[in-house]
């Protein structure tokens, strides 16, 4: 409403259902979120789709601009920390995670999206699981289950009477706080984000419509929403660098399990 103001909520993570509340007691539940998730991946997809459908020698733009993401990805990620080899084998998740996580932040400064999906804790609860069957795979895949795992958390070289407090801090190091970090991380940064803009430009709107001397207040607030606009910009590019980052880095990790 003109001249009120209403602040941030969770609840705007949590909106009402549009469609399937009713089915398996809710796990299927269509609401905004869900529906900006579904438009963004669909986007996504269409996008890459038509870039590499029928690929040229000499690049369009559209192709272009997918092989500069997908290069900045190999070079700038999986190759870095896997090697050419190793980065060449998992390059296709770590793409896929760095994209995904990207696209999906999008919306949290898109004008009438204005939430990123992954500011509710099921999208990056989703994409740290898999990061993390990804590094046990490669591990397992390497070593054998039971060897990875015995690699993971013993240090060799030490007295016995140490591992008993060493193995525990380990095991829940590498098994435990590694996807939750990656989900809380992700999660955490786009909700702050989208209250910090919420209250901001709630603030404009507020100032503004005061029709008095508060009303030139509004244009310090609106600078400011526009400067944390570019910052949140940058947010979301980092926050998708750091996740696909992390995820090559603990899969270098497992296949380095033995020289722990």
């Amino acid at each position: 409403m003109k001249g009120e103001f209403h602040a941030p909520s969770l609840g705007d993570f949590f909106p009402d259902p549009i469609w399937l509340h009713d089915v398996a007691g809710g796990w299927f539940t269509i609401d905004r979120l869900m529906v900006v998730r579904l438009f963004v991946i669909l986007l996504v997809a269409i996008f890459f789709g038509v870039a590499f459908h029928n690929p040229k020698l000499v690049p369009g733009k559209l192709q272009n601009a997918a092989e500069m993401v997908l290069d900045f990805v190999r070079t700038g990620i999986a190759e870095d920390i896997l090697g050419k080899k190793e980065g060449k084998r998992f390059l296709p998740l770590i793409t896929t995670t760095f994209v995904i996580v990207f696209f999906l932040n999008l919306p949290s400064v898109i004008p009438f999206l204005n939430i990123s999906p992954n500011a509710r804790i099921g999208m990056p609860l989703v994409m740290a699981i898999v990061g993390y069957i990804a590094f046990i795979y490669a591990g397992s895949r390497k070593y054998g289950f039971f060897k990875f795992m015995k690699s993971s958390v013993v240090i060799p070289n030490m007295p016995p009477v140490m591992h008993l407090i060493v193995v525990p801090i380990e095991f829940i190091s590498t098994f435990i706080l590694r996807p939750v970090t990656l989900t809380i991380r992700l999660m955490a940064n786009m909700l702050s984000g989208h209250l910090i803009l919420a209250l901001i430009f709630g603030a404009t709107n507020f100032f503004f419509w005061q029709l008095n001397g508060w009303t030139a207040l509004s244009a310090v607030t609106l600078v400011a929403a526009i400067l944390f606009t570019l910052f949140e910009l940058l947010v979301i590019f980092l926050q998708a660098y750091i996740f696909a980052l992390l995820v090559a880095v603990y899969i270098d990790l497992s296949l380095h399990a033995s020289e722990h």
